[in-house]
């Protein structure tokens, strides 16, 4: 199994490398940072399996899952976070994660996770499985969240806005025009019916699409 680890801190991507490789037949690829390299490396790298933290910077885990579903649809996510929230898990399984794993989670659990997202089955963490299937499947055809009324495009201007990134600073980021990013901006606000910066960010905490601990 050839596993590539995204995760924002350098000590946690540390710990699940040496807990990985102790599992027999698993090998780590690649380690990044945030969403956008675990697409870039994905690239490169083929893993059979990414495990993917929710919470990141400048691109979080659900968005990057989104893009790597269309791009590398033979790659397996397993979501990693630290919420055991319906809506963090559920968000997960609606972008295309094949699992959801929980930080606290022993070397056991998560080779149990690796292997059965690996080979095509769904994985939830005990925590949620109890509650999970039920709470998902009731929704039928009510839709996705207040996300889902966004294009991927604006889910990422909200997200870089939410994180307190300038009009500049997300254009260079996503090779934009400012005027373009305005434009975004101000879309995404009135899909959202949102009037003000305040009223964004708690969206954003709400929704899963950042955490407050992200300066």
């Amino acid at each position: 199994m050839r596993l590539l680890l995204a995760d924002d801190h350098a000590l946690i991507r540390q710990g699940l490398r040496v807990l990985a490789e102790k599992i027999e037949g698993v090998t780590v690829v690649a380690e990044v940072g945030d969403g956008l390299q675990a697409i870039q490396k994905a690239r490169v790298s083929q893993p059979d399996v990414i495990l993917m933290d929710i919470a990141m910077p400048g691109m979080n885990g659900l968005e990057a899952v989104i893009r790597l579903r269309r791009e590398l649809p033979h790659v397996k996510i397993l979501m990693l976070s630290m919420h055991a929230a319906e809506e963090y898990f559920r968000q997960a399984l609606d972008a295309g994660a094949s699992g959801y794993l929980l930080k606290d989670a022993d070397r056991i659990e998560l080779e149990l996770a690796l292997r059965a997202v690996s080979r095509g089955d769904t994985y939830l963490t005990p925590e949620v499985a109890k509650y999970a299937v039920q709470a998902y499947q009731s929704r039928g055809e009510h839709g996705t969240g207040l996300l889902g009324r966004l294009t991927s495009r604006q889910r990422e201007v909200m997200q870089l806005v939410a994180e307190g990134k300038t009009t500049k600073e997300i254009a260079q980021r996503l090779d934009l025009s400012p005027r373009t990013v305005e434009t975004h901006r101000a879309e995404l606000m009135d899909r959202l019916n949102i009037h003000d910066l305040p009223g964004l960010i708690k969206v954003a905490l709400q929704e899963g699409l950042i955490t407050q601990t992200i300066t």
